[in-house]
């Protein structure tokens, strides 16, 4: 059998990423993360577009030499070409293009989303048709997998991504960008049945979160005007109730999902998933519907090359190659 060696490029956002993939198998994942957003508590695009064109090439390297292939044993180049922040996706997007000329390669455009739903597949077999819930920083989603390059959202967010929600949270608690480990950290020692946060109201499999996000706006404003110690003292209560609300909220429309599909495995994808009680309770769900539940590892969680490359695999052999005159996407398509 000849090898499909594809090497995977990921710069949607602030995560500088080159993977290694080989017939399927993840040799090398390297990520360059940039530390330089937090002192303003959010991503600064053309801070981030920068740094990707100082990181890109040693990434690539690096991730080359880990897996010890040169860049003439290459099959073809996966690249996120969106959704994502413009100046981001321009520089991975420009590098693969380069890449692909100098060494007479194919391009393969891969949708970020969709390099989520393809780090389910990193390792392992997936009864099909799959229910997946994506959980990222800018977009929740329930997707329903019929195959790798056949999906279709049944359900989304009507504004805020339960990470945005997490992140602006942590904000308004004074605590660092990204929020959302941190609230994660200290609702493990909370009461997640302390405060009462409130669930919208929405159809069929739709999320909304800007409400809950004003919901604890005003509930702190009232509470720090009788008590200015109040979130001192009890700010793993108040983390634990406002995440597990997210996850109330999640988790219902989901299993209504499940019940309505009657999917043969379940998987839960995108940043959100590296939240520790999130991934509990949806193994949870997988045990009371008697399916499989399926979570990447950590490292696959987060925006990161090997899920690119996954996602370019699966477009690689079924010759799904991108014109090098495409353009980069700010917003979201069709996963």
């Amino acid at each position: 059998m000849s090898l499909s060696t594809i090497l995977g490029i990921e710069s949607s956002c602030d995560d500088t990423a080159a993977a290694v993939l080989c017939n399927g198998k993840i040799l090398a994942n390297i990520t360059a993360t940039q530390t330089v957003h937090a002192q303003y508590g959010g991503v600064v695009p053309e801070l981030a577009s920068r740094a990707h064109q100082s990181n890109i090439i040693p990434v690539i390297v690096m991730a080359l030499e880990k897996a010890h292939i040169t860049m003439d044993e290459l099959s073809a180049i996966a690249v996120t070409q969106g959704p994502g922040l413009m100046g981001s996706l321009l520089v991975g997007l420009n590098v693969a293009k380069g890449l692909c000329i100098a060494k007479d390669l194919p391009l393969i455009g891969v949708n970020h989303l969709q390099a989520h739903i393809a780090a389910l597949f990193i390792d392992r077999d997936i009864a099909l048709p799959m229910l997946c819930l994506l959980v990222s920083g800018g977009h929740t989603q329930i997707v329903f997998v019929s195959t790798p390059l056949n999906t279709e959202i049944v359900g989304s967010t009507q504004d805020d991504a339960a990470g945005e929600a997490f992140d602006k949270a942590a904000k308004l608690m004074g605590l660092p960008y990204p929020g959302g480990p941190f609230i994660d950290n200290y609702a493990k020692n909370g009461n997640p049945l302390a405060f009462g946060f409130p669930d919208s109201q929405t159809k069929e499999f739709d999320f909304s979160f800007s409400g809950i996000k004003t919901s604890l706006l005003y509930f702190l404003h009232k509470r720090i005007a009788i008590d200015p110690l109040f979130l001192e003292a009890h700010l793993a209560d108040v983390c634990a109730s406002y995440q597990r609300q997210i996850i109330v909220s999640l988790m219902k429309r989901f299993e209504k999902a499940i019940q309505h599909f009657k999917p043969a495995s379940i998987g839960l994808t995108g940043g959100v998933s590296a939240n520790s009680e999130l991934r509990q309770t949806f193994l949870t769900l997988g045990k009371k519907y008697a399916i499989p539940a399926l979570i990447p590892e950590f490292e696959f969680c987060t925006d990161n090359a090997a899920m690119v490359a996954m996602a370019g695999y699966h477009q690689y052999l079924n010759g799904d190659y991108t014109s090098l005159s495409a353009l980069p996407y700010s917003r979201v398509k069709q996963p």
